[in-house]
């Protein structure tokens, strides 16, 4: 939802759930809940500065984190894409996202590829 637009963003929601319905033959919301499900990071850094240095310090996401940056990751990737409405562009994320492709299944891979380079600081507490 952008600015208060709260009506808008129901109808492009559902909009491209019945998109996705058309284009899978699956129901909408169980490839939502799938995508979802992909998109949701166990593991990510924060930043703690030790003496001189900044390091990276992997940790565990709270369920609430994971729910909200799943869907900031699809939001902002869908945005991204090439296709003229904004009900093609989230259904067509969200079809690649369940299926684990996709940029938001990207960034999801990444974060926890850093976090894993980084677990030799995971004895940092933050």
């Amino acid at each position: 939802m952008k600015e208060g637009k709260k009506n808008l963003a129901y109808a492009i929601f559902y909009d491209s759930l019945e998109l996705i319905h058309a284009k899978t033959g699956e129901p909408g919301l169980d490839v939502w809940k799938k995508a979802l499900g992909n998109l949701f990071p166990s593991i990510e850094v924060k930043r703690k500065r030790i003496g001189g240095a900044t390091i990276q310090v992997p940790v565990e996401v709270w369920p609430n984190r994971k729910i909200s940056l799943g869907i900031k990751w699809l939001l902002a990737q869908a945005r991204l894409r090439n296709e003229k409405t904004m009900q093609e562009k989230l259904a067509f994320e969200i079809i690649a996202a369940s299926q684990e492709e996709g940029k938001a299944y990207k960034k999801k891979t990444d974060t926890e590829k850093m976090a894993a380079s980084n677990r030799v600081f995971s004895h940092f507490k933050i």
